[in-house]
């Protein structure tokens, strides 16, 4: 894995008015009804733009297991992790995340999920907590990252686009590389696998991260 970042106006009929508003009335309430009268929320999948970052919102539906709503109330660092199962996509870890409010395996997830082609899933708003790093969950960001091999080693893509959006969050939040964590450095387990196992690659991605802050910052 390389570590380098790449870098008319008109005037109303007012025969018109009444029928118009008739219409208006209806139509939402056609349009609305699945919002209305859904059991279930409706998912978010617009594409939201951070800086330089493009992030599509597929917001966990709210449940105790994955998605909380417990408010996030102060950032005080940025969480990495690795999603340990290789060759395998951000929707699909999303999804993952959004089966535990049906099977209750366990209580997990993360604010976002970087794939394999660099595309980033926002799962968590930012105003929420996220079921990543245990005792740091209530003042950290959580972002999950998918690799294509066992060893946890990343393509180019998903650095760049793990680059990229940390260095806008530390810039959005005030922090600097410094607080960049790996999960490793709360519990200790081995996560993200490629960047506990080569300090040198961490220290890398943490220089990477700050060049970003401080040409974003020029």
């Amino acid at each position: 894995m390389s570590n380098r970042r790449r870098r008319g106006h008109y005037r109303l009929n007012k025969k018109m008015i009444v029928p118009g508003c008739l219409l208006t009335v209806l139509a939402f309430l056609l349009l609305g009804q699945t919002s209305l009268f859904s059991k279930e929320p409706v998912v978010s999948e617009s594409i939201e733009t951070m800086g330089r970052v493009e992030i599509t919102e597929d917001f966990l539906t709210p449940n105790a297991y994955s998605r909380p709503q417990i408010e996030l109330k102060q950032v005080k660092g940025i969480v990495i992790h690795y999603v340990g199962n290789a060759n395998s996509t951000a929707k699909e870890n999303r999804d993952y995340f959004e089966s535990l409010k049906e099977n209750h395996e366990r209580k997990a997830s993360s604010h976002y999920i970087i794939g394999l082609e660099g595309e980033i899933i926002q799962c968590i708003p930012l105003t929420e907590i996220a079921y990543a790093s245990n005792e740091r969950n209530k003042d950290t960001i959580s972002i999950e990252t998918c690799h294509p091999n066992e060893d946890g080693s990343y393509n180019q893509e998903t650095y760049d686009s793990l680059v990229k959006l940390t260095g806008e969050l530390c810039v959005t939040y005030g922090l600097s590389s410094d607080d960049v964590i790996r999960h490793y450095d709360v519990t200790g387990k081995l996560c993200p696998l490629y960047f506990v196992e080569n300090e040198d690659k961490w220290d890398e991605f943490r220089q990477d991260v700050e060049d970003y802050i401080i040409e974003k910052k020029e």
